[in-house]
Formats: C-alpha cells, structure tokens, sequence
C-alpha cells in the first residue's frame, strides 16, 4: 500500500515509510515521533524555499507566508494531492468515522512521511521531496496573500475597490449538537453577490463563502473608484 504514494524518494528502507503511514489507532510502531522530526524539516525546506524565490520579502512576511505553508490545512491540500490517504493505515474505529480524509490526520501523516524521507536519505533528499510536493502550492501562491484567511484578504480587496464591507448569514444548521455542519452566505450587495459556504463550524463556512465570494468578485474585475 504505501508504494502507491506519490512521493518523490525511493526508500532504501521502506519500513519507515510503512512507520509514517501508520496513525496511532493502528498499532505501534506509528507516525508521531517521525511527524515530530517531519516538522522541523518542513519548516526549514519551506523557509529556505520562500527566501530563494521572494528575495525581497520581508522577514515579517516570509514567517506569516510559511506559518500558511506549513499549517495542517496546506498539509492536508498537499497530502490529497498526492492520495496519502489511500495509504494511511488505521484503526478499524478511525477508519470507519472518516479519518482517511480527517485533515489533522492527513497533515501528521505527511510531515511524518518528510520526516521519514530525512532519516532514510538526508537534508537532500527531504527537500527535494517537500519542494516536489509543493510546487503547485508553491506556484499558485500569492506572497501578498499568504497567511491571510479569506475573509481578511476578500475585506481588504473590496476596500481596495472602495465597497462596504461583506454580510455573513447562517442559512443553515444541521446535524447533531457534537456533528453540526453549517451552510452560510457571504453577500456583497455593490456587486449582487451572494456565494454560499459550508463547513463543520460557523468560522469554517464563512470562510469557504468568503473564498467563493472573493472570487466571484474578481471576476467581475471592478474599477477602482476615486
């Protein structure tokens, strides 16, 4: 199962990869202690990545840019991307509640996976596996953007288009008391817009209507007035 990952290291000693695809719920030997060295090393990668291709960013923005990189939401995206799921090893409980897509369960995963590739072949090979693993998260980035959630970057946009700020509205609520999942609409009315967002708590949907929303105010691609 774990050969199936699409991450760019052959193993010489495939057991720690088996090691970081193994939660907890599973068994013993599992991922934490490999998560816990994985971090350290993407933080660094990820660092020394940033400095190189924004050479004049500043200190304050490159920390806020790889706070947003080597957060568990990114590593989770960059886990999907390469299917890790699919090759986590679970207990029959974790399994059958979701958490082969459970993003804490997706980030420790691939951090334990980055720590792996350290401990089997060195710095190198680590970074050049988390530089292959996220060169599209890397390629899409926005330096300006990084760090901010969607709510502040839709904010400080429509201000920069001089518009009122955005209406958040809980349409929704279902579920039970300790699995809710909450459906909210973003509404711009100097642009009609009103985009809808879901998530399992209130913050998470408004987030999700606010990404929907900024774009949808994007494409309309307003003057900015004055």
């Amino acid at each position: 199962m774990a050969a199936r990952i699409a991450v760019d290291h052959a193993f010489a000693d495939p057991g720690l990869l088996r090691q970081a695809l193994t939660h907890r719920s599973y068994g013993v030997p599992h991922n934490e202690r490999l998560e816990f060295v994985g971090d350290a090393i993407l933080n660094l990668v990820v660092a020394l990545s940033l400095y190189e291709r924004y050479p004049t960013l500043p200190e304050g923005e490159l920390s806020r840019a790889r706070a947003h990189l080597v957060n568990k939401d990114t590593l989770a995206q960059v886990a999907r991307r390469l299917d890790l799921g699919s090759a986590i090893r679970l207990g029959e409980g974790e399994m059958k509640s979701g958490g082969a897509d459970r993003s804490s369960i997706l980030a420790d995963a691939m951090e334990a996976v980055f720590g792996a590739v350290f401990l089997d072949a060195g710095f190198d090979a680590a970074r050049r596996a988390i530089d292959a693993a996220y060169a599209d998260v890397l390629s899409e980035a926005d330096p300006s953007a990084l760090g901010k959630d969607a709510k502040t970057r839709l904010q400080e946009w429509l201000q920069a288009h001089r518009l009122p700020v955005p209406e958040y509205a809980i349409v929704a609520t279902t579920g039970e008391a300790h699995a809710q999942h909450f459906v909210v609409e973003c509404r711009i009315p100097g642009l009609s817009i009103v985009e809808p967002g879901t998530g399992t708590s209130r913050r998470i949907a408004e987030q999700d209507a606010a990404e929907r929303a900024l774009a949808a105010a994007k494409a309309l691609k307003p003057r900015a007035r004055g």
